[in-house]
């Protein structure tokens, strides 16, 4: 049988043997041709079963090769016969029928036992589907849509010379029990031979089988009219064909199905003897860069040359789509996509939202990040033009923030009222941008800047999780110094004496006694824990007060397991385990069940790991300010003008940051069906700057690293595939629900504290790293540095190393590396908030 590639019975007929490439005799083809050229051929046969179809073709042959009525009768009976199918089992069918078989051998024959066949030898076709047809688990793997050929072939000992007949149908028709599964059939090969051609007349019909799965070949099939017009689409496909000389491999070997197959329209446009003479010619070079196209449509960036046209284009664009926006939603492939962003979110809030405290005095702290994430993240969501984006605080503005609190503080200024000034100049600015579309420089950002911005941003997200887990050896330190011998003069024990009063006591001590005295002096108490000693204004006195060796080790295997877990899972799809469906449902929720996984495990130790700590009440975390600034009132009245050259260079940094993250998110490669908004996006993260400025929470803009990780988490493939095929990629699940539940969780984790507080922190940064790592992975540079590490024999055949001299791939790779190292020393130092513009 076929689909796209040929699967055998087996030897020992239980099984169908794994997908693999047809491998044909040239003779065949050869002798295919002929049997085209001198053969039947009805095209457009108007019939409803396949008795009429066998009727019709035996009453129509040439008068020199006219049948004999007892000839014809005998054929009729024969090709009216029912054929023998291999079903497709289930594991749990093929282990019933395996316990069945061994009571038999060992309990002799039971007849009730015993499986019934599907067919008695000589049986006659049925006009109706049979039970095992209807079914047969095999049509899960047929397209929807797809119509049934037949190749019937065979050796009879009373025909003399070969009949030959194909038949295209006018219609789709079920011909009853013929086929494996019940399908409409279109066409039907018939060719039977004397016996002595039994092997030419196999090898000949799985020439004809291979050419009905083949694209080209079905539509010349499907369109022709006369017998030169299907000889016509033969010879194309002989023209594309390539012979491997004998001796040099060997033909019982199966030939694996490629990853991916080339498209038809570039099997037209390249043909097999224009590349082979060529080499790395012209030709070829086009048909490749054809598919790679430029990374965006033209269209959403043109220029209209009218005030705010870019975003009415943006708005006409959308609009038809808002309510599919919701509806495409219901699937749970988003129900996994919510979870496994909601959990990365938070913990972006709660590090920025520590790390804005820590700058700015708590006037921004975890939960002004949490409260602004939650607002700002919903409202995008609802009318963005992209609402896969995730907003979030980046390294950039943490540093403006930090930079303007201190210059607030050294000249005496109130922060949140400057901050609130410099916000509404922001907007005004951005208003301005999307007015005159600016948004249409977008098209200038080459695949160097996009990748030179996505690495440096992956690489952040891989430093700061693993940064993360090393300052957990000082917060929980390890002791390197420790050995098994010295176990017992480990201790630690609560003193509430005074530092003088111990001081005394140690000098009066004589030093044969200091070792015994001195793990428990007189005033210890040993009933008291830590934090009781604390309060009590006791200290803690001994050699392992300060070493939690356990908590330290559990985190990182935690870290590291949660990475790991997260990539496995995440590529259990491909898995050869489990039926398709769990293999599926397994990679849809690997974030979760890691996630889960981890928790469970981390519980079951029961080590106090350090926890998600969330907020648990709605007040601004520096009681001195409110949730709402004022614009006058703390600082001069000259402020307001002043705003204006650090709101340039905010603007600026926004700008930036929002349109390189749109047009990675944008990418043609993501098959994007509704559109981008760069004009809508843009205003919508200006008119969110006036908000929070106004309530004094954070800033946001896009978030390239989680946003990807949104777009991957929401991936749709094939649903059916031919045995053999890999799932094709048909683009993203494009909606605005998942975005909008995950912010709106963010605002209602404050009542989900109780239930937060038991996911480890050391699980998050493993998703964190995951997230870095996926990001990373997405972009040309990360190949093509492998490349400087691989000899030229072991490199990947990647279409721009075809076209492209290898020492001028590796020079611009070292370029590109030479640049991020500068990005990456500039966000290291206070020069971060230019980091955009040299991007």
């Amino acid at each position: 049988r076929w689909i796209k590639f040929e699967e055998k019975v087996e030897a020992g007929g239980e099984r169908w043997s794994a997908p693999h490439i047809p491998a044909l005799p040239l003779h065949s083809l050869f002798q295919l041709r002929t049997c085209l050229q001198k053969g039947t051929i009805l095209l457009d046969l108007d019939a409803s079963n396949f008795r009429e179809i066998i009727d019709k073709v035996l009453s129509v042959q040439p008068e020199e090769a006219e049948l004999q009525p007892k000839l014809r009768e005998r054929l009729a009976a024969l090709l009216l016969r029912q054929p023998q199918h291999q079903p497709t089992k289930s594991p749990l069918q093929l282990l019933t029928e395996l316990s069945f078989s061994s009571c038999r051998g060992r309990h002799g024959t039971r007849p009730w036992l015993a499986t019934r066949p599907q067919s008695e030898p000589g049986a006659q076709l049925s006009e109706t589907p049979l039970k095992e047809q209807l079914r047969n688990r095999f049509k899960k793997k047929v397209p929807p849509g797809a119509e049934a050929a037949h190749v019937a072939v065979g050796e009879v000992e009373f025909l003399e010379k070969p009949f030959t007949a194909f038949i295209r149908l006018k219609r789709g028709v079920a011909l009853g029990s013929l086929a494996e599964v019940a399908l409409p059939s279109r066409f039907v090969f018939i060719l039977l031979g004397p016996r002595a051609r039994v092997k030419a007349c196999h090898e000949v019909g799985r020439a004809m089988a291979t050419l009905l799965t083949d694209e080209l070949f079905q539509r010349v099939a499907w369109e022709a009219e006369h017998r030169e017009d299907l000889i016509t689409g033969m010879e194309a496909f002989l023209d594309e064909l390539t012979v491997l000389p004998p001796g040099k491999w060997d033909p019982s070997a199966r030939i694996p199905p490629p990853s991916c197959l080339l498209s038809p329209h570039r099997r037209t446009a390249v043909h097999a003897p224009d590349r082979q003479s060529q080499g790395n010619g012209d030709v070829a070079a086009a048909a490749d860069r054809a598919g790679l196209g430029h990374p965006r449509s033209g269209e959403e960036l043109e220029r209209t040359g009218r005030l705010f046209g870019g975003l009415l284009r943006d708005i006409q664009r959308k609009a038809p789509w808002y309510g599919s926006d919701f509806s495409d939603a219901l699937h749970p492939q988003c129900l996994s996509a919510v979870l496994y962003i909601y959990l990365a979110t938070v913990t972006n809030a709660i590090t920025f939202g520590g790390m804005l405290g820590d700058a700015t005095a708590n006037m921004q702290g975890v939960l002004e990040s949490f409260l602004g994430t939650a607002f700002a993240g919903s409202i995008f969501c609802l009318f963005s033009g992209q609402p896969l984006t995730i907003l979030s605080s980046t390294g950039p503005m943490l540093v403006f923030e930090r930079l303007l609190f201190s210059f607030s503080q050294d000249h005496s200024l109130d922060y949140l009222e400057f901050r609130l000034w410099i916000g509404l100049w922001v907007a005004f600015f951005g208003v301005v941008l999307v007015a005159t579309e600016a948004s249409h420089l977008v098209r200038y950002f080459t695949r160097f800047t996009e990748e030179g911005f996505c690495a440096l941003i992956s690489l952040i997200f891989i430093y700061d999780s693993l940064k993360k887990m090393w300052s957990l050896a000082d917060t929980f330190p390890i002791n390197w110094q420790y050995r098994l011998d010295n176990v017992t003069s480990y201790s630690c024990v609560c003193n509430l004496s005074s530092p003088c009063e111990l001081k005394q006591l140690c000098l009066c001590m004589t030093p044969p006694l200091l070792p015994a005295l001195s793990p428990q002096p007189p005033t210890a108490m040993t009933g008291l824990s830590r934090t009781q000693c604390l309060s009590q204004g006791g200290h803690l006195l001994g050699t392992s007060c300060q070493y939690v060796p356990d908590v330290t080790l559990l985190s990182f295997l935690l870290f590291g397991g949660t990475f790991l877990s997260c990539t496995a899972l995440k590529h259990f799809r491909s898995s050869c385990y489990f039926p398709a469906g769990v293999r599926k449902l397994v990679s849809d929720f690997a974030i979760i069940l890691a996630i889960l996984a981890s928790c469970a495990i981390d519980a079951i130790l029961g080590l106090e790991t350090p926890k998600l700590l969330v907020p648990s009440e709605l007040k601004p975390t520096n009681p001195v300010r409110g949730w709402i600034v004022f614009p006058f009132g703390a600082n001069p009245w000259w402020v307001c003008l002043v705003s204006v050259v650090p709101a340039i260079l905010v603007t600026i940094l926004i700008f930036m940051d929002q349109q390189i993250t749109a047009v990675i998110l944008n990418r043609r490669e993501y098959k994007l069906q509704k559109g981008a908004g760069f004009h809508l996006d843009l205003l919508c993260v200006s008119l969110l700057m006036v908000v929070t400025s106004v309530t004094g929470l954070p800033w946001y803009v896009s978030a390239t690293v989680i946003s990807l990780a949104h777009m991957e988490s929401l991936r749709k493939e094939s649903a059916t595939s031919a045995p053999g095929e890999h799932p094709q990629f048909l683009g993203i699940r494009e909606q605005r629900l998942t975005g909008l539940t995950v912010f709106v969780l963010m605002g209602v984790s404050v009542f989900m504290a109780p239930v937060l507080r038991h996911i480890p922190m050391p699980v998050l940064y493993g998703v964190f790293l995951h997230m870095g790592v996926v990001a990373l992975n997405s972009i040309q540079l990360t190949d093509r540095v492998r490349l400087l590490l691989m000899p030229a024999k072991h490199q990947p055949d990647f279409t721009y190393l075809r076209h492209v001299p290898l020492r001028r791939v590796h020079l611009f790779t070292v370029i590109q590396l030479l640049c991020l190292a500068l990005l990456w020393v500039v966000k290291s130092t206070t020069a971060a908030i230019i980091f955009p513009v040299m991007v």
